[in-house]
């Protein structure tokens, strides 16, 4: 693989699995310097890590939770402490709290927006003070800011739908700048949180046009794009990666 990422450093919150981890490791073979948060699991980011140091590159480990504004900000300052600076910010971290509006609970609903919006907002507005011309902010949305198929999503989908407002605005904040920002909105994603196997797979399934979920690497390949310079022409743009499920 050509190392098109080779002297860029990286900022990817909630790195230490799932799509995050795979989101580190592609971008870790394309030749990038890494930094990744976690919220609790440490061994599973130091794992994550190792694994991205074995590509060649340096890979930095952070304690960060998303839902602390002052937090996100310290994981941003010491990517630039640790790398020497920051070309490149995937806004990863995320949570889903599913359930009907009658039991979904205020302290739940304000989390969500928390860690899916405010932290995106206060993560961005950190990292572009250190970052150069040609940098990039890549956002994980979801297909459910288009498409909510079951009950319970209200607030997760609310979540997901605000970042296409924002990166809407914000790519003209950052187009003067020389900097893009976009969202890539995955569908059904086989993850050890949602095994393709598991109790709802058949209903998600069911959907989409294509028979089966996402591989995690195949979300870090499309962020890839977005990191490179190929795509240097594409700001403030949804894109998703789905499946069929929004067709």
């Amino acid at each position: 693989m050509s190392k098109k990422l080779t002297g860029k450093r990286v900022l990817v919150t909630g790195g230490s699995r799932g799509i995050g981890a795979a989101i580190v490791l592609r971008l870790a073979e394309e030749g990038a310097d890494v930094a990744l948060t976690y919220v609790s699991q440490r061994e599973s980011a130091e794992k994550t890590a190792t694994l991205a140091r074995e590509r060649g590159v340096r890979a930095v480990v952070i304690q960060a939770d998303s839902a602390e504004p002052q937090s996100v900000i310290a994981a941003v300052e010491q990517t630039v402490a640790a790398l020497g600076g920051i070309d490149i910010l995937v806004n990863n971290a995320g949570v889903a709290v599913i359930a009907p509006i009658e039991h979904l609970s205020l302290e739940s609903f304000d989390q969500v927006l928390a860690v899916n919006v405010r932290a995106v907002f206060v993560a961005t507005q950190a990292a572009i003070k250190h970052m150069p011309e040609g940098g990039r902010v890549i956002n994980i949305g979801s297909c459910n800011a288009e498409r909510m198929p079951f009950q319970g999503g209200a607030a997760y989908a609310m979540s997901k739908s605000a970042l296409v407002g924002l990166v809407k605005g914000l790519a003209r904040d950052l187009g003067p700048r020389g900097i893009t920002i976009n969202n890539v909105q995955p569908g059904p994603v086989a993850t050890d949180m949602n095994p393709e196997d598991g109790e709802f797979s058949g209903f998600m399934r069911e959907q989409m046009a294509l028979d089966r979920f996402s591989r995690p690497e195949e979300i870090a390949a499309f962020v890839a794009y977005l990191a490179g310079e190929e795509s240097g022409f594409i700001t403030g743009a949804s894109l998703t990666i789905d499946g069929g499920f929004t067709a």
